[in-house]
Parts: structure tokens; sequence; C-alpha cells
């Protein structure tokens, strides 16, 4: 058995041979650009984690492996265009960096890429592969598109929210698992209650990081502390809010979010105090874990000895904790 930071290494490794050093420039120099911002690398460890899992040969796992890694930076990629977000990883978004075009062409490159690499299974693996990724893909952009209709809908609730970041970011955790089970030749149901562990463990890896956005360490946490205030993006710690502040019969929180005319600092900062007094992030707290918790019985399910699935558990403790 491997332990996370042992395939992490190993996913490093197999990104510092693959090479965008190609022309035109302006197209593959934001892809290398990207890349190296580096980041967990949370997904392919995963996808490796699946397969390690199950006892299967990791090296036939780190093309497919690579492949969801390149897809999720792409998401992320086109995520900052539609959000227009200074940074990613405290350094400069592509398309600040360079400019839109640019940024959505090398974004579609790397979907491109991607599928290239995930194609690199044995040929009796192949078909059920690429359905998974294919169908996680979808998923993950129809999670996008809830996320940015909720962001002039009124009437969105906490389960609106949970159904929208299960779509855009807790099936591709699953789908990593999944996808690791199968190259690794798990037991179908195995594989289900793997893919059911990555999908709750991932709703909970987003509510952490709605906390992280309002009470992160910026230095730490690499993005815009207090970015998801600033857009008025539903999280789970607005729409609580909005929902206690709706049991009290008071408007502040309301008259903050149409205010055109305060500094972002100071939305932040009044937004911020009014979490603090309704005290949502405990209830956020409190939602993270009832998610894990459904997650972890996912994980015992699964028919292996204990000390099989011990680097998930160490992982899925990790998540709930980080503070990045």
């Amino acid at each position: 058995m491997y332990s996370f930071d042992d395939l992490r290494d190993k996913i490093q490794e197999a990104f510092s041979i693959l090479s965008f050093q190609k022309q035109p420039q302006e197209l593959y120099e934001p892809i290398s650009y990207t890349l190296s911002l580096g980041g967990k690398r949370m997904r392919p460890v995963l996808l490796l984690m699946g397969c390690d899992l199950f006892g299967g040969d990791i090296a036939k796992a780190l093309a497919p492996a690579m492949g969801i890694e390149v897809f999720h930076n792409f998401t992320l990629l086109h995520d900052d265009i539609m959000d227009n977000a200074p940074l990613r990883r405290s350094q400069p978004t592509v398309h600040h960096k360079w400019n839109t075009s640019i940024a959505i062409l090398s974004g579609d490159t790397m979907l491109i890429e991607a599928f290239r690499l995930m194609m690199q299974v044995e040929n009796n693996q192949l078909r059920q592969v690429l359905d998974i990724f294919n169908s996680t893909a979808i998923l993950v952009c129809e999670g996008q598109q809830l996320d940015m209709n909720y962001e002039t809908q009124k009437d969105v609730s906490i389960l609106d929210y949970l159904e929208m970041i299960s779509l855009k970011t807790a099936v591709l955790l699953a789908a990593c698992l999944q996808i690791g089970a199968v190259i690794a030749g798990a037991d179908v149901e195995d594989a289900r209650h793997l893919y059911n562990f990555g999908k709750y463990l991932g709703i909970a890896f987003q509510l952490q990081d709605d906390i992280l956005d309002v009470y992160g360490d910026k230095d730490k946490f690499g993005k815009q502390v207090g970015g998801d205030i600033i857009s008025n993006k539903k999280t789970y710690l607005l729409l609580k809010a909005l929902e206690l502040e709706a049991l009290s019969d008071s408007i502040s929180l309301n008259e903050l979010l149409i205010n055109n005319h305060i500094s972002s600092q100071d939305k932040v900062e009044a937004i911020t105090a009014i979490y603090d007094r309704l005290k949502v992030k405990e209830f956020a707290i409190q939602e993270k874990q009832n998610f894990y918790e459904i997650a972890m019985k996912e994980l015992e399910a699964i028919d292996l000895p204990q000390e099989r699935k011990s680097a998930l558990t160490s992982f899925a403790k990790y998540l709930m904790v980080r503070e990045i």
C-alpha cells in the first residue's frame, strides 16, 4: 500500500515528463503555466489510491490520473474566466496574465489532452473508463451552469446548493476513485461504495472550501479570501445566513448584497460580521461533518481489510481540517 505522499510524488514525476514545449507558444505556454502552479494533486492521487486499494498496478493508472488532473485544471481555467478571478493558487490567472481568448483556447486544448491521457488504459477497460469520464465531465458542466444560475436566482435553497456542489465538485472526486477501481479490476459493488465515498467526501470538501473562502488565511488558501462574498456567490454560509435572517425578520444581509456603492473590503467585513453573529460557520462545520460521516460509512462497506483502507481514511480526515 502506498501513502498519499508516495502517490503524489509519482504524479509529480509523471508531470515533470509531460511537455508542452510546442508551437504556437501562445497556445501551449499557458498550459505549462497552469500545470506548473501545482495544487494538491488530490484528484489524480485519488485515482491511484482507488487502484491501489484493490491491489492494482498503479503504473497502469498513471496516464488516466494525469488526464483527470489536466481536465480539472481545464475547468479551473475556464471557471476563472467566468468568475473574472484575479488569482489562482496565489498567482495571476491565465486570462489576467495573457487574455481571455488565449485562456479559452488553451483550456480547450487541455480538455483534448485530458481525453488523450484517459484513453491510455487496457482495451478491455477503455469503454468503461471513458463512459465514467464522459458522464462525469457533463455533470461537472451541469454543476457549473447551476452555479452561474444561482448567482442571479433568488429562491435557492440549501438543498439546491448541495446538489449543485455534488455535480460541480464531488462527482469528479468520486469518478477518480471509481476509475482507479475499474483499472484494478474491483468488484462492481465495491466500486460503487468507493464512488459514493468520494461523492460524499467531495461535498464535505466543498463545504470546507466555503468556510475557508471566508475564514481562511490568504497566504495558505491560495485564492482571494472573501471572493465568494464579493461576487454574491451562493454558498452554504450565505444561504444559511439568509435562512436565519428570514426567521428573525432582519434584512441587513440582503441590503448588503444589493449595495453597489460599498467597497469590496467593507462588504467582506460587514457580511463576515453577520456570519459571526448568526454562527453560520458552526452550522457549516456540522453539515460538513454529517457528509464526512456518511462517506466513511460507504468506505466501511467495502469488503476489504481495514488496513487496506487506512490511506483513504487518513486522507479523508486531513480534508476535514485542511487550511488550503
